[in-house]
């Protein structure tokens, strides 16, 4: 695998991750004990956390793609033979 596809399937990945880890500890302005923010609809988070879930996304991204780059360099999943 060249760095370039080693790039591209890392973007991949972390993509993938972050789509999971967004919806991590979302509370509502409705399910918050603060009162909501005038004009905001009711359902949107209180407080996001996007910064942190950047930080993991990366982690753990790192982790997932290193398993897969990991079976690749060993050879016991040869993309080769999906093409």
């Amino acid at each position: 695998m060249s760095i370039f596809g080693m790039i591209v399937t890392y973007v991949v990945v972390w993509w993938i991750v972050l789509f999971a880890v967004l919806p991590w500890g979302v509370r509502s302005q409705i399910e918050s004990d603060q009162q909501s923010v005038a004009g905001s609809d009711l359902g949107a988070p209180k407080k996001s956390y996007i910064g942190l879930k950047f930080l993991v996304t990366t982690v753990l991204s790192l982790f997932v793609w290193g398993f897969f780059v990991s079976l690749f360099y060993m050879d016991i999943i040869a993309i080769r033979d999906f093409l």
